[in-house]
């Protein structure tokens, strides 16, 4: 496969709008995989997401492959864990929690990772993982012991991606958490965009075709969804075609 980041700079200069379909292993039961990846095929989905906060050993391989056997989309995991890494995917989000101040989501996890990732053929992507008050706690909160940053302190989320960028962070993720009460304030995702050269990745509580579409017209170059796709599949029905057509 053609490298995956390049594609998105590739589809981003071309002013595509790109999704990803976020997969938790921990909720996708293996025999309903097939319908649903046929689903995501049909729709103008760009990317698979594979990855949750709390996930068992062996559990995100065994998903991929199976996501493998129906999917024409890369396949990307989005780890909570070390041990959710596997070369079966295409590719992984190097993820660094820079919106906490956890020394073991910031580099501490990456060390354990090493090991897994020296050896394989995943492409690897760092990204920028910024954790967004959203109404709610959310399982990364709780797992990585972080608090997010308030979404009304948009100098320091500003900054802060800002400072991703810096590091050498190939994207920044700007995520509400799954299930959120609040998605990504628009004006949020506009002021983070007028300072990023790198794309920016969007996520969390998005559940309808009205808020995707105010994430890629605030600057969104990627949105990704999961838990409205784990509660009503036929929200795919929404979204076969691609935004503004």
């Amino acid at each position: 496969m053609k490298s995956i980041y390049q594609n998105i700079i590739t589809s981003i200069s071309k002013s595509e709008k790109l999704l990803a379909v976020l997969i938790d292993p921990d909720k996708m039961k293996l025999k309903t995989v097939s319908s649903f990846i046929s689903k995501v095929n049909q729709s103008f989905a760009t990317h698979i997401f594979v990855g949750g906060s709390e996930v068992d050993r062996g559990v995100t391989e065994t998903l991929v492959l199976e996501i493998k056997k129906h999917a024409k989309l890369p396949i990307i995991l989005f780890p909570g864990d070390v041990i959710q890494i596997t070369d079966k995917a295409n590719g992984v989000l190097f993820l660094s929690l820079i919106s906490g101040r956890n020394p073991e989501y910031l580099i501490g996890k990456h060390v354990e990772a090493v090991s897994n990732l020296k050896n394989s053929n995943l492409e690897i992507i760092p990204t920028g993982y910024l954790l967004i008050e959203n109404g709610k706690q959310t399982s990364v909160e709780r797992v990585s012991q972080t608090k997010p940053i308030k979404r009304n302190n948009i100098k320091t989320i500003v900054d802060t991606a800002k400072a991703g960028e810096l590091l050498g962070m190939q994207l920044i993720y700007l995520e509400a958490g799954s299930g959120a009460t609040h998605v990504i304030d628009p004006k949020i995702i506009s002021k983070v965009k007028e300072d990023l050269n790198i794309p920016l990745i969007v996520g969390g509580g998005i559940r309808s075709k009205l808020q995707l579409e105010l994430a890629y017209k605030a600057g969104a170059d990627l949105v990704v969804i999961g838990t409205a796709f784990e509660e009503d599949e036929d929200f795919f029905d929404q979204i076969k075609k691609k935004i503004n057509e």
